[in-house]
């Protein structure tokens, strides 16, 4: 959605741009940058470089400033987070003519009047900058060829642009082959059905990570990102059921698709494993307690979701056993033993994160999360959600306490049930704080982290022993393991119902 190029040194914008990235396997390469050749495309060499004060202060707010060559031209661009993850506010600035070799220097006062300049005005104010006089150095830059293409899809008019380069730190460079679909003009929605038809095409991938934002890194020495964690949504006291959903599901996919994008990268760090699990779960609760809000989401998609949780899941237990368990164990007299990594048939966290499969449902959430895929009828205001929402969390908070009074003689499906409850439960009251008092909400939720706690050791414990009793067919050393465990698993079921029985004695927030 960029405005056209109006004379030189005069601006672009403001626009809000919606833009969806996608990392290319080298395996698709040539052939997504003939298919983006197709027409009239165009090939162009950009080179720019990125700015920001010494002590990061635009890069604490997630802003871009940078300058860039394009056909000859000097540009300044701007940008800012928007609302969504995959929008950001964007301004740009054409430059006046220099000499060749000079890289003109970023003034931040050519975005004044802008929402982005008015960001990055804060952020320098914030970090104790004068906007006026403010010093900026050049940390990173890129230099990338760029096919790109213009195309209709529905309603929509989109920008297809293939990037193949590099990002470069100092003497760190680190290779970019990237696909972006931006919309011009039209529906978010049409751009997403050419999106989704490309994606399964050619086996692409969402990539929240920006070019700056590898740049950044690269600066600092850093692969991968920070995970993510999870954020509340933002809600008025009065939301409807369709505005809770919509802002449930932004708040979860904020959480999914950066901690996605770096596993899809092949982090190593179990924290991006766990945070996209526990952004999974999150989401997998807000279709599962709110479906009522949301009549046109496609409970296809869970299966999807189920699978990707599990198959993380599955790789983080084996590292729990054998990281956490294990030495305990050896601690006891326990013999040396291993529990095998899964074999090379089964895929990866990378491979899993990258599955048709989990990236058609990405793109489908992110559809259902546009406010027009939930409209309803603009005249009418629909009701509050805290009636349904109360029932939803008192039936869960009944299941929990009812199984709690006898968690001891459940089974151990049973006794799995009851944490996954709680983790609905706790969950839910985290998403719908701001209907019922966030502060007297956030009081009930913290007290049931003990309970939590307790049952989620518990689930290890039973979950290790499960693997040991498996090894045992082929290795008797796990045979100590498995008698150990049991033992001690009489006494953690006891803890748990203990702990429960605190969690009865709550009043709880939805009720007072």
């Amino acid at each position: 959605m960029k405005a056209a190029p109006d004379a030189v040194g005069s601006p672009r914008g403001p626009v809000v741009e919606f833009e969806l990235k996608f990392q290319v396997d080298a395996a698709h390469q040539a052939a997504v940058e003939a298919a983006v050749a197709r027409g009239r495309s165009h090939r162009a060499h950009l080179r720019a470089r990125y700015y920001d004060t010494a002590d990061g202060a635009l890069a604490a707010q997630h802003i871009v400033l940078r300058v860039r060559k394009e056909d000859g031209a000097w540009v300044q661009t701007a940008k800012a987070p928007g609302e969504r993850l995959v929008e950001r506010l964007e301004h740009n600035v054409e430059l006046p003519p220099g000499r060749a070799s000079d890289t003109p220097l970023p003034l931040v006062g050519r975005h004044h009047g802008t929402p982005v300049g008015e960001r990055i005005a804060e952020a320098l104010r914030q970090a104790g900058h004068d906007p006026a006089e403010v010093a900026l150095v050049p940390l990173y830059g890129t230099d990338v060829w760029r096919t790109t293409r213009e195309m209709r899809s529905g309603d929509a008019l989109v920008e297809l642009a293939f990037d193949l380069g590099s990002v470069r730190a100092g003497d760190r460079t680190h290779p970019l082959r990237e696909l972006e679909i931006e919309l011009k003009h039209g529906s978010p929605s049409s751009l997403l059905e050419l999106a989704g038809r490309w994606r399964a095409r050619y086996g692409l991938w969402l990539d929240t990570v920006s070019k700056a934002e590898r740049g950044e890194r690269l600066a600092r020495g850093a692969e991968h990102g920070p995970p993510v964690k999870a954020t509340a949504p933002r809600l008025e006291a009065d939301a409807s059921g369709p505005q809770v959903f919509r802002a449930v599901l932004d708040s979860c996919l904020s959480q999914i698709l950066p901690n996605a994008s770096e596993v899809a990268a092949e982090s190593t760090d179990p924290e991006h494993v766990h945070q996209l699990r526990v952004g999974i779960r999150r989401l997998r609760t807000a279709l599962r307690e709110m479906a009522e809000f949301a009549p046109a989401i496609d409970p296809a998609w869970e299966p999807a979701l189920a699978e990707t949780f599990g198959a993380l899941g599955r790789q983080r237990d084996r590292e729990h056993v054998m990281g956490s368990v294990q030495p305990q164990l050896e601690a006891h007299g326990a013999p040396p033993c291993s529990i095998a990594a899964d074999s090379d048939a089964t895929p990866s966290a990378a491979e899993t994160v990258r599955s048709p499969a989990f990236q058609a449902a990405l793109m489908n959430l992110i559809a259902a999360s546009l406010p027009a895929a939930a409209a309803t009828d603009p005249a009418a205001k629909a009701p509050s959600a805290r009636k349904a929402l109360r029932a939803r969390l008192s039936k869960l908070h009944r299941q929990v306490l009812r199984d709690g009074k006898r968690f001891e003689s459940l089974g151990a499906v049973e006794q799995h049930r009851v944490r996954k409850r709680l983790k609905r439960l706790r969950y839910l009251g985290e998403f719908v704080a701001p209907l019922f008092g966030r502060r007297t909400a956030e009081r009930f939720l913290a007290q049931l982290e003990p309970a939590q706690d307790a049952l989620g050791a518990h689930n290890d414990a039973a979950t290790a022993m499960a693997a040991y009793r498996a090894l045992a067919a082929t290795d008797g050393a796990a045979w100590f393991a498995v008698g150990w465990l049991a033992a001690n698993h009489p006494a953690s079921a006891k803890q748990c119902r203990k702990a429960l029985a605190k969690v009865a004695e709550l009043t709880p927030f939805w009720k007072s």
